[in-house]
């Protein structure tokens, strides 16, 4: 038997409820149940459950297809801030992270002798299988809203260890420097997040390791974070230099013949882009040999040594964003190992979309998909028919030169649609280019580096180019997609921006007329270099220009540099890239601003200031295609360092229905 309930007023089937109970009778418990029969009341659909709200770094989501699992990984590949806005809402969604946190990687060891390689940053993450050296997993890390403080440590340069990496409490140690070989002892390792490498020379060497996880003059840490590197071993007349140590394993000694030792394996991670596509962090590099190869890089961003005389003498770098230790050399040239990464990731409820392709970081922004590449990768269109795509490519930018130098010259900048075959396509990140080195004569300086070359989709991007020397037989800024800044003191002409249509070009330098002279901007995607004739202020670097709409998610934003791509631009607008580096200058005061561009302010688009008298240029950014800055004068020899140039990036994107 069915129910009906008293009615005082309207109706069960014409009644309509109401918030303020006047669209229908009043009506006794059996009511309710009735019109739930009928179909009559509302019931209102609660929210559905969903993971963390945060903003910072590059995002990346993804499904672990094992339990079908849904993550967003936010990765820091330059310092920022993890900032949560809310907590997850909903029954089995956690509000705890998981993280990796991996340090800068030391440099190769350099001198006269045979160099070490690099020690591996430390490696550090609570996802299950544990930390680097072999260590137990981490707790796990629960959060509140608020700002967690990022910082990504660059790899070490000209002989030095890599710089920590932090994520709040969590630090992981730079990896040790290689050591460098030399006539006179130590050609001990180097202690770091990984060991350095010990070094040799004519027959002196060491047995003495550098030791994994720990800093110098301090206890090792808890957790382990990396292995130890390898000895040097002993030959006639040469041996070669020890493997710097990785996250998985220790670097090998060189034998007793002339080979480098081979660096310590990394150690594999699925935290940025998911089961199916891990990525390894954290190897060693590889010591330099004599007359033979050196040891070859660990997997995980390692690079290899360099040969002795009559090969090639300089070790690799380090891969960005890996913590790789650089490889060990065998002339007066430190080189650089990788920098880090920090990658922190939650459970989230649902993708907004399945994407079509795979490579890079996939995420899902106003209707679109976005793959973003930071490193070099491979794009593959899955849909099984061609597909049409947007794309952003960005070489990687100019080194600045040295004393009173010009700033270097912004990455090439394209931007275009286009239609991507089935068949997969090779991505490539262009490097940025190294700063000038410190020179013994302070009156000449050396140029910086060129930009390397991205591209994708058949599409060819030019780096930008080196920041001319300053001083006495100036140099001009060299050519590149847009071309550095002219040396100062004396005459430094602009480089070209070539070939035409991916930037501009830099400025240009006059003699001096005084005590004040400087270099010039480097040219910027945006506009070109600022000249600096004469004993004016270091010119200015171009402007760089803003990412397209399509690719600007306002989950990249959090924090100054943002940790991203959400780079900083005139009128506190986001997602510029391709600035040109400021040129430097030989008074105290006065050193140009990296892509500032005609209207002044910034520094922008993460390009390099330039700087002022016996200091250093200023970097740019990893991943903005920016210039780095040029240095001061001679204030007294040695001559200063440029700033490096800043890595590109690849940004691609398609409909997501």
């Amino acid at each position: 038997m069915g129910y009906l309930g008293r009615r005082i007023g309207k109706s069960q089937d014409t009644g309509n409820p109401t918030a303020d109970g006047t669209g229908a009778g009043i009506l006794d418990l059996f009511t309710n149940g009735y019109f739930q029969r009928q179909g009559n009341v509302f019931n209102a659909p609660g929210a559905p459950p969903s993971g963390l709200t945060a903003t910072g770094g590059v995002i990346s989501d993804y499904t672990d297809p094992g339990p079908g699992t849904v993550y967003r990984a936010h990765i820091f590949t330059s310092t920022g801030t993890f900032t949560v806005s809310a907590l997850a809402t909903g029954a089995g969604i956690p509000n705890n992270v998981e993280y990796l946190v991996v340090a800068g990687g030391g440099s190769g060891g350099s001198g006269s002798g045979i160099g070490g390689g690099g020690g591996a940053g430390g490696f550090r993450t609570n996802l299950p299988g544990g930390t680097g050296g072999g260590g137990a997993s981490e707790s796990s890390f629960p959060v509140s809203p608020g700002p967690y403080s990022v910082t990504v440590g660059g790899g070490g340069a000209l002989s030095s260890n890599g710089s920590p990496s932090i994520f709040d409490t969590i630090t992981s140690q730079g990896g040790g420097r290689g050591q460098t070989g030399g006539t006179a002892s130590p050609w001990d390792g180097i202690p770091g997040g990984s060991g350095g490498g010990a070094s040799e020379w004519a027959g002196n060497y060491s047995t003495t390791v550098g030791e994994g996880n720990r800093v110098v003059g301090t206890p090792n840490p808890a957790p382990t974070q990396g292995y130890p590197s390898g000895a040097a071993g002993i030959g006639n007349p040469h041996a070669g230099g020890g493997g710097g140590g990785g996250a998985s394993a220790a670097g090998t000694p060189s034998p007793s013949q002339p080979t480098g030792g081979v660096g310590g394996a990394g150690k594999s991670s699925v935290i940025a882009h998911g089961p199916t596509n891990p990525v390894t962090y954290a190897g060693g590099g590889g010591g330099a040999g004599y007359y033979k190869p050196g040891g070859a890089g660990g997997a995980g961003g390692g690079g290899a040594g360099g040969d002795g005389p009559g090969g090639v003498r300089r070790g690799t770098q380090g891969t960005h964003a890996t913590g790789g230790g650089g490889g060990g050399s065998a002339e007066n040239i430190g080189i650089e190992g990788g920098s880090g990464i920090v990658v922190v990731r939650y459970q989230i409820a649902q993708l907004t979309a399945a994407a079509k392709a795979t490579g890079g970081a996939i995420s899902y922004y106003g209707g679109k998909t976005i793959h973003t590449f930071t490193n070099t990768g491979t794009f593959a269109n899955t849909s099984g028919s061609p597909l049409s795509v947007e794309y952003v490519v960005v070489a990687g930018g100019g080194g600045g030169g040295g004393n009173i130098a010009g700033g270097g010259g912004a990455g090439g900048y394209l931007t275009a649609s286009t239609t991507c075959p089935t068949s997969p396509v090779t991505v490539t990140i262009g490097a940025g280019g190294a700063g000038a080195p410190i020179a013994p004569d302070g009156a000449s300086g050396t140029q910086g580096g060129p930009g390397g070359l991205s591209g994708a989709l058949s599409v060819p991007v030019t780096g930008g180019g080196y920041g001319g020397r300053g001083g006495g037989g100036a140099v001009g800024g060299g050519p590149g997609g847009s071309g550095g800044g002219g040396g100062g003191y004396s005459t430094g002409p602009a480089g070209p921006a070539s070939p035409p249509g991916q930037g501009n070009s830099g400025g240009s330098a006059g003699a001096h007329t005084g005590s004040g002279a400087s270099g010039a901007g480097g040219g910027g995607a945006g506009g070109a270099g600022e000249p600096s004739p004469g004993n004016a202020n270091g010119g200015d670097g171009g402007l760089g220009v803003q990412l397209p709409a399509t690719f600007q998610n306002p989950q990249s934003i959090s924090g100054p540099p943002y940790g991203g791509i959400a780079f900083p631009g005139p009128g506190s607008t986001y997602f510029w890239v391709a600035g040109g580096g400021g040129g430097g200058r030989f008074n105290p005061t006065g050193a140009g601003t990296g892509g500032a561009g005609p209207t002044g302010g910034g520094p922008y688009a993460g390009a390099g200031n330039g700087n002022i008298t016996d200091n250093d240029g200023v970097s740019a950014l990893q991943n903005s295609g920016s210039g780095g800055g040029g240095s001061g004068g001679y204030g007294s020899p040695p001559s200063r360092a440029g700033g490096n140039g800043g890595s590109g990036i690849v940004l691609i994107a398609y409909p997501s229905t």
